[in-house]
């Protein structure tokens, strides 16, 4: 069953009367517990895409599916709520806010969702194990390795159960040693069924996932 697709995705910026396409028509399906890398050289239009398919920004044209429903026909507050409720972000500048622990980090969108405080304790506890970092629960982000905090990023992303993990260039700020270490907590998680799709320019990185797409000036130039 397909997780996503798009239909000739298009995304323009405009300098007064100056177009610049970053997508030119993009057509690409992912499947429910698929590892998809999208790779392709600096100014490709990687992470613009990626922010179409995550719905944190809206394309000039075409369609974005999931799970056969056409978002483009939702409402900002729509695509907003099911930004939050169904998808998960890992960012490469971790994300975490610097006066939380951990913990909280992982608590506060789980209480921002419903969650009362002690579940969503309970939640983030069981987590940050499950992600090695059970130790960890009550520091700050400036007292974990850059490998720690997106291990922290990680496990907040997945804390509420997203259909789909996005991640942005996850390995970009960590070390060889620990960038394998993150790609080896995104394989265990994909092989329990988590559906990913992850930008990377590092091709070692991206010959892990199931299916590699390329992309050179807003252009699929091919998907192996």
């Amino acid at each position: 069953m397909i997780a996503i697709k798009t239909e000739n995705l298009i995304k323009s910026y405009f300098n007064g009367k100056v177009e610049t396409k970053a997508l030119k028509g993009i057509n690409l399906a992912v499947k429910h517990g698929e590892f998809v890398a999208i790779m392709g050289p600096s100014g490709s239009g990687k992470s613009t895409l990626l922010y179409q398919l995550g719905l944190i920004d809206n394309p000039t044209s075409g369609k974005i599916i999931i799970e056969q429903k056409d978002i483009s026909h939702f409402s900002q507050k729509d695509r907003d709520n099911f930004r939050l409720n169904e998808f998960g972000f890992v960012f490469q500048d971790y994300a975490l806010i610097p006066e939380l622990t951990a913990a909280e980090n992982i608590m506060l969108p789980l209480m921002m969702k419903g969650l009362s405080k002690k579940d969503a304790e309970r939640k983030a506890l069981e987590i940050l194990e499950r992600v090695g970092l059970s130790a960890r629960f009550g520091n700050l982000p400036s007292q974990l390795s850059g490998g720690e905090q997106q291990r922290v990023s990680v496990a907040r992303a997945i804390s509420h159960k997203p259909k789909i993990l996005f991640a942005d260039e996850p390995t970009a700020n960590l070390d060889s040693e620990k960038s394998h270490q993150l790609v080896s907590l995104l394989l265990e998680l994909n092989k329990k069924g988590q559906t990913i799709i992850m930008v990377t320019h590092e091709e070692e990185y991206g010959k892990v996932a199931d299916r590699l797409v390329y992309l050179r000036d807003g252009l699929i130039t091919s998907k192996v």
